[in-house]
């Protein structure tokens, strides 16, 4: 019999039921809505006393990332509103200069032209025609040519040499005696005046020469303080014979008549001004300074270093960004998982997911704002701290009213932001459940396996940051170390998503001989690893974190220093060297020392730094690299920068250039070809490539002539000359000459070359050469140093911190643990035992993988830059993993004596 089926619309499943099946929250009436916001708030009340002390380590380090990132926003903050004292022209009420900033414009790949700028680091002057228009214009009382020199007193006491005229400018006034009136004369600074010299007296200086004694027809001193040298007027007619640039001037200084406002008065000048500065072959244009920017005039690299440091502290300071996103991720991620049993109960129980998320992100928002509110605290001490090893040259770093808390309320706004839905994000797995699955999960044991995405995106950055590294290889200066830094940072956020593999892999290799080693202590030990990787990967991760990034920062500038010192010391061939002190050597220095008996070469050497308009990756990229200008006379006999191409000899003129190969490479210039560079004064160059040499590394990627930088630069004074001696040369090849003998002869050519340099005046030093006189710059500068200290010392710091609270939170977590051990008879020893195992093996992994972590980027830095394996002082990494080992037994050994003290080390066993 067909029975007929019936038909119809099913009634509908009431809502309340369709939520408990589905385990989710349809919206709600008002009421309902206010009892859920209770709920959460009552269960976020009592986990947070109930869970204090991991809150507290979460607090720690999320405290103390709110603090570090405050103080680099402080720091950072600091140079950027920074401005060049004003001294020499505090009573000038204008000053004009030519525009110290150099400009490149280009089209990088599939997008629209770039102009990138960069600053002049040698003084960029005017033509002195441009004295007459400003003199000229409305508003004018007085307009003055400024110009100065290095000058150096009988002792060795360096000075500024200025005209007299100029000396209203600062303003200096007549204490003692009159103006000077001939070549003859001077005026001294009280501050020189000081050692017993008066009107009518003599005084020996050295300018552009050897030393001559004038007379003191005066003494002159300002009331405007500050840290500038002494002055030493001359009469404006042998100052600009000193200077050497009779047709150019540094800078004008310009008084105006009274009642003249500031910008009137920056209007008038302008309206006269001509465009471009009027000296051949420079396209600079003419700046009219007022104000705070009249400093600018006097420090004309100060603008640029700073800017230096800023993109030094920038690129440290993503870092930092990075690290302190890490460390949250992973403190409120652990601190969330190992409650997740007690999740899954309360969502077993009834609790909707809306519920547990809203009571985890209250949680977390109250911690993270008492965590934004210590760490904004502690932001501005810290950044204090900072600032004061910053060595910023002339340039005072300013504390401005609102930078304290515009950098507190930085740091801690981070973190407050941040903190919350990291914290919804890692309960999700658990609210997320069904009541039924939940009660499964709130006695199961944690995941074996990572889930797929986590693998996925593991591999990805491992691939992306070895990629990175192979880049690196390519590539040369900042492009090669921006690839670099980002190859150690993706390697270590690939060990934090793939860390529960990498464990697993440390306890295979690590596993039996901790069994072996440790008894029962080492079998719980190993047992406790096994059963939780991700635990383990978490202890683990932040001492990967801290091992790679000190690793990177404190062998990058030993490895470059090593590899220049290697390559300077192989071209050095002098045996010795004259220094003239604080303001160098004139060029007829090397003249003298020729003559003097027992040399055999003499070559001076004069510093300056020109700019390479470049690309990378298709952006536009000004670079200023450090050169040298050396005399051709002579320069085989006291360096080898080991040619490889064309002549050195050929070296001489105005238009020539010696190239190193690298740079050869990439420009794809050789002998014959011409590079198109920029001087330190922004003049335009297109020198013809005379050689290609190898020990660019040690000697800088360009060499000079020393005639074609002279005219270039602030002040032509030599920093060394490089002298070889017969005895040297002898001994070289093997004429059997006794060393500090002058071929034979018994006498002593460092006395002959004192005696040569002696009319030099006070403050030569004639001494053995070595590879740093050589050397195109100082490795790291004293800023850098500064910059790697806050980099190490502050970050690394911010990172051990993260590994003791890190290993804290986990310790804590583990009570339950430690009470069920002890309930079932384990020894307080065992215990003990067992925690300093685990310790070991979360530090030995640690470093193990910080390192290699830390080799991959290294090894593309070394390689890229200086051709050699990286290097690291012992000494520096036994101290990184003492550090370490210290970190990671004070977050573990620790938190299980106070935590445990009644369960765990204790006498009671629960």
């Amino acid at each position: 019999m067909r029975v007929k089926r019936r038909t119809g619309t099913a009634a509908p499943e009431p809502a309340a039921a369709r939520n408990r099946r589905t385990g989710t929250a349809a919206r709600e009436p008002l009421g309902v809505r206010q009892g859920s916001r209770r709920a959460s708030a009552f269960l976020a009340r009592r986990s947070l006393a109930t869970h204090r002390r991991a809150w507290a380590a979460v607090i720690v380090a999320t405290g103390a990332a709110a603090a570090l990132i405050g103080a680099f926003a402080f720091v950072i903050g600091s140079l950027l509103v920074a401005a060049p004292p004003v001294q020499r022209y505090a009573g000038a009420d204008a000053v004009v200069a030519a525009d110290q900033k150099v400009s490149y414009t280009a089209k990088p790949w599939g997008s629209e032209p770039r102009t990138t700028t960069a600053y002049l680091p040698e003084r960029a002057r005017l033509d002195r025609s441009v004295l007459a228009a400003v003199a000229g214009a409305d508003g004018v009382a007085q307009a003055v040519a400024d110009d100065s020199v290095p000058v150096s007193t009988g002792d060795g006491r360096p000075a500024v040499g200025r005209s007299w005229p100029s000396a209203a400018l600062t303003p200096y006034a007549l204490a003692e005696g009159r103006a000077p009136r001939d070549a003859t004369e001077v005026v001294l600074d009280g501050a020189l005046a000081a050692g017993g010299h008066a009107p009518g007296g003599r005084v020996v200086l050295r300018a552009d020469g050897a030393a001559r004694t004038y007379t003191v027809s005066g003494i002159a001193r300002t009331g405007h303080g500050g840290d500038a040298p002494p002055a030493v007027f001359f009469t404006e007619s042998r100052l600009t014979e000193l200077a050497g640039h009779p047709g150019r001037i540094d800078a004008i200084g310009v008084v105006a008549e009274p009642g003249v406002s500031r910008d009137a008065l920056r209007d008038a000048i302008g309206a006269v001004l001509p465009e471009r500065s009027g000296v051949p072959g420079s396209d600079r244009g003419v700046r009219v300074l007022t104000g705070a920017e009249r400093g600018e005039a006097e420090h004309v690299d100060a603008l640029g270093g700073r800017g230096d440091q800023v993109a030094l502290l920038g690129s440290i300071g993503g870092t930092v960004l990075m690290v302190a996103l890490l460390v949250i991720a992973s403190t409120l991620s652990q601190a969330v998982r190992q409650r997740s049993g007690e999740l899954a109960l309360l969502r077993a129980v009834g609790a909707s997911p809306r519920q547990l998320r809203s009571a985890i992100g209250r949680e977390a928002g109250r911690v993270s704002a008492a965590a934004a509110l210590l760490g904004g605290i502690g932001a501005v001490p810290l950044g204090l701290a900072m600032r004061s090893l910053l060595t910023t040259g002339p340039l005072p770093l300013p504390v401005p009213w609102w930078l304290p808390p515009a950098s507190a309320l930085a740091g801690g706004l981070l973190v407050a932001l941040l903190a919350r839905p990291v914290a919804m994000l890692a309960a999700r797995s658990v609210t997320r459940l069904r009541p039924a699955a939940a009660l499964g999960a709130a006695t199961a044991d944690e995941p074996s396996e990572p889930g797929r995405f986590r693998d996925v995106a593991g591999v990805v950055l491992a691939f992306a940051g070895i990629s990175s590294a192979g880049v690196a290889t390519t590539q040369s200066g900042q492009a090669a170390g921006a690839a670099a830094s980002g190859a150690a940072m993706s390697l270590v956020i690939a060990v934090a998503l793939l860390g529960p593999r990498i464990s697993r892999i440390a306890l295979g290799v690590l596993g039996r001989p901790m069994r072996k080693a440790g008894g029962v202590s080492g079998f719980l030990a190993e047992r406790a690893a096994s059963a939780h990787t991700r635990r383990l990967a978490t202890a683990f991760t932040p001492i990967v974190l801290v091992v790679a990034f000190v690793c990177v920062q404190l062998a990058s500038g030993p490895t470059m220093e090593r590899a220049a010192g290697h390559q300077a010391s192989a071209a050095l061939r002098a045996d010795l060297v004259a220094t003239g002190g604080g303001a160098g050597l004139p060029a007829g220095a090397a003249g003298a020392v020729r003559e003097a008996p027992g040399v055999a070469a003499a070559t001076g050497v004069l510093r300056s730094t020109v700019v390479l308009a470049d690309r990378q990756a298709g952006e536009p990229v000004l670079t200023r690299l450090p050169v040298l200008g050396v005399e051709a006379r002579g320069l085989s006999g006291t360096l080898d920068p080991r040619v490889t191409a064309g002549d050195l000899d050929r070296l001489t003129g105005r238009d020539a250039v010696a190239v190193g190969a690298d740079r050869a490479k990439s420009l794809d210039v050789g002998p014959g070809d011409r590079v198109a560079l920029r001087l330190g004064d922004g003049t335009r160059v297109e020198p013809r490539v005379v050689a290609v040499y190898g020990h660019a590394l040690g000697l800088g990627e360009f060499l000079f002539p020393r005639e074609a930088l002279a005219g270039h630069v602030s002040a032509a004074r030599d920093q060394v000359v490089l002298i070889r001696t017969e005895a040297g040369a002898g001994a070289e090849t093997g004429s059997g000459s006794a060393p500090g003998s002058a071929s034979g002869s018994g006498a002593d050519p460092a006395a002959a070359v004192r005696q040569a340099l002696a009319p030099y005046g006070g403050g030569v030093v004639v001494r053995a050469a070595t590879g740093d006189d050589v050397a195109i710059a100082p490795p790291v500068s004293d800023g850098d140093n500064a910059v790697i200290v806050i980099g190490v010392g502050v970050i690394g710091g911010f990172a051990l911190l993260a590994v003791v609270s890190t290993l804290a939170l986990i310790t804590i977590g583990r009570r339950g643990e430690f009470r069920l051990l002890r309930m079932v008879g384990t020894g307080r020893r065992q215990l003990r035992r067992m925690l300093v195992l685990e310790t070991g093996l979360v530090t030995f992994a640690g470093l193990v993988i910080g390192t290699a972590v830390a080799a991959v980027p290294l090894t593309a830095f070394a390689v890229s830059l200086a051709g050699t394996a990286p290097y690291l002082p012992p000494v520096h990494y036994a101290v990184i993993a003492g550090a370490v080992a210290l970190a990671a037994a004070a977050g573990t050994l620790v938190p299980g004596a106070s935590a445990g003290g009644r369960f765990v080390l204790g006498r009671r066993a629960g």
